[in-house]
């Protein structure tokens, strides 16, 4: 089945050369020109989201803090700005990459490959795992979290990150180690990338769970999951 990709984007040149480009690869590509039709494509289920900051009617990182809770997919952030702050900004609202135009098509395909890569090892397994911690139930198979049955909402991104926490409990993993488990030893980016999400993570968790602190920081080294 081929992988469905949606691209947003309000540069019509820019948005046929990257869907002839990806359709050459094999890949089924959906349109959208703005954030309201963005919106109205969410009815298929998507693989990955391209996805431009700069759109009229709802910009890229209004339309990701509306759509995030609605889907898992990887959704890659593409903008002309490449100020830090704006980079974290857009993985603070659930990006799980920012690339900064212009790019280069073989680095956007790679950035894809990869991405749909880790979602296809993610879903290899088809037997249910569910991990529990107290109230906290981790869904191996369905890439889910739960708080006494209520779901916890998170990113592809940050499900890797508590997994790995979640999995080694009282034990501290500096950024640098998440990052690199994570993203890989050759992504580009770094560490500080990893505040954001566990910013994120905490967020959540608090509004289910607001007395409790899962995810500990252990001052000058990184973080822990702490189970007590």
């Amino acid at each position: 089945m081929r992988e469905k990709i949606l691209i947003a984007d309000d540069e019509r040149e820019i948005v046929e050369f990257m869907r002839d480009a990806l359709e050459d690869e094999g890949y089924e590509v959906r349109i959208a020109y703005d954030g309201r039709q963005v919106l109205e494509r969410l009815e298929a289920e998507l693989d990955l989201i391209i996805l431009d900051i700069m759109m009229p009617h709802l910009d890229g990182l209004e339309v990701c803090q509306v759509i995030r809770d609605r889907v898992s997919c990887p959704i890659l952030f593409l903008s002309a700005r490449s100020a830090e702050a704006d980079r974290i900004r857009g993985l603070a609202v659930g990006g799980d990459d920012y690339i900064v135009k212009p790019f280069s098509m073989q680095e956007l395909k790679a950035r894809i490959r990869a991405h749909l890569r880790r979602e296809q090892r993610s879903h290899l397994s088809r037997q249910p795992k569910l991990l529990h911690h107290g109230d906290l139930t981790l869904d191996l198979d369905s890439l889910q979290l739960f708080y006494k049955h209520i779901p916890i909402p998170l990113t592809s991104r940050e499900f890797e990150l508590f997994e790995l926490l979640f999995m080694h409990p009282n034990q501290v993993f500096s950024r640098e180690q998440m990052y690199e488990k994570v993203w890989g030893y050759d992504a580009e980016g770094d560490s500080a990338t990893v505040t954001e999400h566990i910013k994120n993570i905490r967020a959540k968790l608090a509004a289910v769970a607001p007395e409790r602190t899962f995810v500990a920081t252990v001052w000058g080294v990184g973080y822990k999951f702490d189970r007590s």
